[in-house]
């Protein structure tokens, strides 16, 4: 896709304009009688002649939402729901779940599609001998357009020559994101090892009501996820599967509501799937599914003809505070370059040298990248329901991580094939514990545990080395400024699943006694030094309930790494500051007016579900014994980049000397021969 600026919007170059994509069924003997089941009304049409049915809009009350502005800057929906005709006869509606079934003499037919109306437009029609599906209808003025490098899958089902095949297709289609294949398979996980199926329980004796508040906050009441998505009618083949970012719309002072779109962020998909084992409210399949398959069309750049740091990434979700205009899910908008603006929070100039940093952060073009890569959650759906293309997405994410550091694939390769360093870069020149190190990690641990191919596993050891040190000063680091360097935790817990991982593999090697002695290192630290990131709010751009939401990274941090130390005093310490950790911020969330915004209803799916399997297992340590391996002194990562520009820099002055002597020489000559 061209995206000049770094800007993705739709109307670019590399974009195609689909009129129509069908899928047609002819019968070859009788002509057929025809009949349309619309499963949500409980309501069948029967049609002799023709049947004809168009979703225009998603049918919700905000079906004209900008949301669905086009490349022209129009929404081009004409109506609301649906319209059709059965042998000329008018219907009308909201929102259609269609079955059509056809006969015509010995031949049957039978067409279900799951999630129908939320994939609008789409058209089911049947005349003659002709039965068609249109996934993406004709019907809709000015076309469909695909983003370079953007998919779409769309699910139907078929029955032939069975009217016995007819409840098994309603039942296919009323379940849409339902069907479960193999739950037994997705327990066995090994991010889910701390999983206690009863901890939702009331009667157990570690059941937290509060924390199970918080996260029921994602499909219960007004605010949940699903109103969320009647909000900004966050529904079309584009859009179905995404979650409103309404936490970077608080600020917003517009009549409208500010669009932005979440895009997998800290790996809701994992959330999700992790809430429904814990509950079996299968409401949590409803929003997991739909995003499994949205991100890994939609937000996934499906290109390798691009820059080395884009191809086959996930794409952030919408830029800080604005809206996503015409950009759709690609993160960076054109009208970013005309209209930019911070309202709220404190000024960045009031930050000192922590807001000038951050100015530099705040670029109004990008791409792809991997502090923005989650892959977990595809795991998770691929064992639920044993579809290869969520295999496939996991697997890409992994692959995604060894193809960014692969020196021999830039333009510095000439001066060096060093590791671009691009896998493990959080912010600008930092490749210390951050959220890419975190995400690349979980993203090759997902690799090695789907594939078993070592490659991946080795290449986590590798960024383990270059991020992390038993011996790193971490005062220099910083990272008590949480705006710079509040991602640290998320490598942690990354380190965390890593050594466990390990552990399980019976391999208690050099690189797992690394990791543990990383993890010691930095959770003594913290068990002495952390605190709430909003006891110091004059230090933060903007002080809101997410920070809460964020410190329990901390509180997990500190309760594993315990499972890890071998000194009792040390654990004791770590124990003492995760309780405090985890009992702040489930507090300070349940009395924040502000507790159901997005991102930190995600942020609590992902951690404390955890919590009881830590506190009942406390006697039973993963890995208690000393290390005293000299592990050498931590060394200073440097990127491929930065080497090839040194080296250039010593050409230019070697190829200026060699020229200076060369003309002094020939100087010399002239004259001995004057």
């Amino acid at each position: 896709m061209d995206h000049p600026g770094g800007n993705w919007d739709l109307g670019a170059d590399g974009n195609v304009v689909i009129d129509e994509l069908a899928v047609c069924f002819e019968f070859d003997s009788a002509t057929p009688e025809f009949e349309l089941e619309l499963l949500d009304q409980d309501q069948r049409l029967t049609a002799k002649e023709s049947i004809e049915l168009f979703q225009a809009s998603s049918g919700g009350e905000h079906w004209r939402s900008s949301n669905h502005l086009d490349r022209h800057h129009n929404v081009p929906w004409e109506f609301c729901g649906y319209r059709g005709a059965i042998d000329g006869q008018p219907i009308e509606g909201k929102r259609a779940m269609p079955v059509l079934h056809a006969r015509g003499g010995t031949q049957s037919l039978s067409i279900g599609v799951p999630n129908f109306w939320q994939n609008f437009p789409a058209a089911i029609s049947a005349s003659g001998k002709t039965v068609k599906l249109s996934l993406l209808p004709a019907q809709s003025p000015g076309g469909h357009e695909l983003q370079g490098g953007e998919q779409k899958t769309f699910e139907f089902y078929v029955a032939v020559d069975g009217d016995s095949a007819k409840e098994s297709m309603r039942d296919l289609v009323r379940d849409g994101s339902r069907r479960i294949k193999d739950e037994a398979a997705a327990r066995k996980l090994k991010p889910l090892a701390y999983l206690s199926p009863d901890a939702a329980d009331p009667k157990n004796d570690l059941h937290d009501p509060r924390y199970e508040a918080l996260v029921n906050l994602a499909i219960e009441g007004e605010d949940s996820f699903f109103a969320k998505r009647e909000k900004i009618d966050e529904y079309g083949w584009r859009h179905f599967g995404d979650i409103w970012g309404d936490h970077e719309a608080v600020f917003h002072q517009g009549d409208s509501p500010l669009i932005s779109h979440y895009n997998n962020q800290y790996d809701c998909t994992l959330g999700f799937g992790i809430q429904y084992l814990r509950s079996g409210d299968k409401r949590w399949l409803d929003l997991m599914m739909p995003m499994a398959d949205h991100a890994w069309d939609i937000d996934t750049y499906h290109t390798d003809q691009d820059k080395l740091l884009y191809n086959g990434g996930l794409f952030w979700h919408t830029y800080h505070y604005a809206d996503a205009h015409t950009s759709t899910h690609r993160s960076y908008p054109k009208q970013l370059r005309v209209h930019q603006s911070f309202d709220g929070g404190n000024e960045l100039s009031d930050l000192g040298d922590t807001g000038d940093k951050l100015a530099k952060t705040y670029q109004i073009g990008g791409g792809p990248a991997a502090a923005h890569n989650y892959n977990t959650g595809w795991m998770l759906a691929y064992r639920l329901t044993g579809k290869e293309r969520y295999k496939e997405a996991a697997i890409n994410a992994a692959d995604y991580v060894m193809r960014i550091d692969d020196g021999s694939q830039t333009p510095f390769r000439w001066l060096s094939r060093s590791d671009t360093g691009y896998s493990t870069c959080s912010s600008e020149g930092y490749y210390g514990p951050g959220r890419a190190s975190g995400n690349s990690t979980h993203a090759l641990l997902t690799g090695h545990e789907l594939t078993g191919d070592r490659k991946y596993l080795d290449r986590a050891a590798k960024l383990m080395r270059r991020t992390v040190h038993p011996k790193q000063d971490l005062d220099a680091l910083d990272l008590l400024n949480a705006e710079l360097r509040w991602f640290y935790t998320m490598y942690l817990q990354a380190l965390t699943r890593y050594v466990d991982y390990k552990l399980s593999l019976g391999e208690t090697d050099d690189d797992f006694r690394y990791g543990v002695a990383c993890l010691r290192h930095y959770a003594r630290w913290m068990a002495e030094h952390e605190r709430p990131t909003l006891s110091e709010p004059d230090k933060l751009q903007y002080p809101t309930e997410t920070w809460a939401a964020q410190d329990l990274r901390k509180w997990q941090v500190l309760e594993h790494a315990a499972r890890y130390e071998c000194d009792p005093q040390h654990r004791e310490k770590m124990w003492e500051k995760a309780e405090f950790f985890y009992h702040y911020c489930i507090d300070y969330l349940t009395e924040s007016p502000t507790k159901s915004l997005c991102r930190p209803v995600v942020l609590v799916l992902n951690f404390g579900w955890q919590r009881p399997w830590y506190l009942d297992h406390r006697d039973q340590p993963a890995f208690d014994q000393p290390i005293d391996d000299d592990f050498g002194q931590p060394m200073t990562f440097v990127p491929q980049r930065e080497i090839a520009i040194r080296r250039f820099k010593r050409l230019v002055v070697a190829g200026g000397l060699v020229g200076f002597l060369l003309v002094a020489l020939l100087v010399v000559f002239l004259v001995a021969s004057g």
